[in-house]
C-alpha cells in the first residue's frame, strides 16, 4: 500500500505538460475504450482541474486528433528502396499490430479533418511506394483504399472475436457445434471440424492469407492504364 501511495505522489509531481496529457489520453483509450476519454476523466487521471488541461490542448478534438497521429507514428513506414508488395506487406502487419495495442484507433484513423505529421507522413510514403511501383494515379489511390479496407477490417473482426491466439477457437466454437448435430448446417459443421477445430487453428493466420490474394490481384493493375 505504502509503495502505491508512493507511486501516485511521484505521478502528482511530474509536471503537467502537453506530451503527458495525450500520453494519459492514450493510456485511458487504451484501458476503457475512446468514450471514457474526456477532459474530466482525463483531469482526473492526472490530478488536475479540468481547466489546467486547455493550457497544452485547445478541447477534445485537438486531443482525439494528437492520440491518433501518435498511434500513425508507432506504424512502419514503407520504403520506396524496398519491393513494393513486401513494403505494403510489412505496413499491413504493423497497422495491425498497432490496431491491436490500440483498438479505439480502429475507426478512427481515417476520420481526423486535422492529420498530424506522422499520419501526412505516413500517407504520402504508402502512395510513394504505390507509384513507384507503377501504379497510376488512379490505381494507386484504388490499391491504397482496398489495402486500408482489408486490414482495418480484419482488425475490426478480430478485435471483436471471443477468442484469440492458437488452439482458443474451441472454448467458444464446440458449444455451436453441437448445434450442428442435425445435419441442418452441413458446411458449417465441415468448417468447423476440418478446420477451425484443428490443432494449431489461430484465426490470426488468415491475415496473410487475405493479404497475398490482394497483393496478388493487385499486381495485375500495375501498367495497366
Amino acid at each position: 500500500m505504502k509503495s502505491r501511495e508512493k507511486e501516485e505522489k511521484t505521478a502528482a509531481r511530474i509536471p503537467l505538460s502537453r506530451e503527458r496529457v495525450l500520453t494519459c489520453a492514450v493510456s485511458i483509450a487504451d484501458r476503457d475504450g475512446i468514450g471514457a476519454l474526456t477532459m474530466r476523466s482525463l483531469a482526473a487521471v492526472l490530478e488536475v482541474k479540468p481547466m489546467s488541461l486547455y493550457y497544452y490542448v485547445a478541447n477534445k478534438g485537438e486531443i482525439l486528433d494528437a492520440i491518433v497521429d501518435m498511434v500513425y507514428a508507432e506504424i512502419d513506414v514503407p520504403s520506396v528502396n524496398g519491393d513494393w508488395d513486401n513494403e505494403m506487406r510489412r505496413r499491413a502487419a504493423s497497422v495491425r499490430d498497432a490496431l491491436a495495442r490500440h483498438p479505439w484507433a480502429i475507426g478512427l484513423l481515417e476520420s481526423r479533418t486535422a492529420p498530424g505529421q506522422a499520419t501526412l507522413r505516413h500517407h504520402d510514403a504508402t502512395l510513394g511506394v504505390l507509384r513507384g511501383a507503377g501504379f497510376s494515379v488512379q490505381s494507386a489511390a484504388h490499391a491504397y483504399a482496398l489495402l486500408d479496407s482489408y486490414t482495418y477490417g480484419f482488425a475490426m473482426q478480430e478485435a471483436a472475436l471471443p477468442f484469440t491466439g492458437p488452439d482458443t477457437a474451441a472454448s467458444v466454437t464446440d458449444p455451436i457445434v453441437q448445434m450442428f448435430a442435425t445435419g441442418e448446417y452441413p458446411h458449417l459443421m465441415e468448417i468447423a471440424t476440418e478446420h477451425v477445430l484443428q490443432p494449431g487453428y489461430d484465426f490470426g493466420d488468415e491475415f496473410a492469407i487475405g493479404l497475398e490474394l490482394i497483393l496478388e490481384s493487385l499486381t495485375r493493375w500495375i501498367g495497366r492504364d
